[in-house]
């Protein structure tokens, strides 16, 4: 059976989608929400409500333009917990 060169380019682009996959799923790089004293309401409030949404109300409290700044390529900040994950809750 003889590739035609359309099934070149098929498998061409087939090993190019595979190889952005295996390059971007590295390890994940963003920081995680300290389970400390200063974060423990919003372990709290997760754990009562169960929303991201909610929990993440009050990040922009300590970190805004004023005491924390954000990178300045840092992305939207109403969705705080997308990127940030939580970790094992202070008790």
């Amino acid at each position: 059976m003889r590739l035609s060169r359309k099934d070149w380019l098929f498998l061409a682009l087939m090993g190019a989608v595979l190889l952005i996959f295996i390059l971007i799923s590295g390890e994940e790089k963003t920081v995680k929400v300290p389970p400390d004293e200063i974060h423990r309401s919003f372990y709290e409030t997760l754990e009562k409500t169960g929303s991201k949404r909610e929990a993440e109300k009050g990040c922009e409290t300590c970190h805004n333009e004023s005491s924390m700044p954000f990178p300045k390529d840092h992305p939207p900040k109403h969705r705080c917990l997308f990127c940030h994950k939580m970790q094992q809750a202070v008790r």
